[in-house]
C-alpha cells in the first residue's frame, strides 16, 4: 500500500535558520520555539545542506475516498 505525502518547505530568515541544529531533525517542539506556525501533523523530515535555511516537512495525506 503507498501513503501519499504531502511536502512543504519553510524559508527561515538568516538570523533564526542559525539556531536550527546541525545534528538531527527536529521535533514539532523544536520548530515551533523557532516561530514556525503551521497544523499539526508535519514532520521535519530531511536536511538540506546546501540550504540548511529551508525546512523540508511532510505528513501523510488522507486517503481519497474511493
Amino acid at each position: 500500500m503507498k501513503t501519499n505525502l504531502g511536502n512543504w518547505h519553510v524559508m527561515l530568515p538568516k538570523d533564526i535558520a542559525k539556531r536550527v541544529p546541525k545534528t538531527h531533525l527536529m521535533t514539532e517542539t523544536e520548530w515551533r520555539n523557532l516561530g514556525v506556525q503551521q497544523s499539526q501533523g508535519w514532520v521535519h523530515y530531511m536536511i538540506h545542506q546546501p540550504e540548511p535555511h529551508i525546512l523540508l516537512f511532510r505528513r501523510p495525506l488522507p486517503n481519497p475516498k474511493s
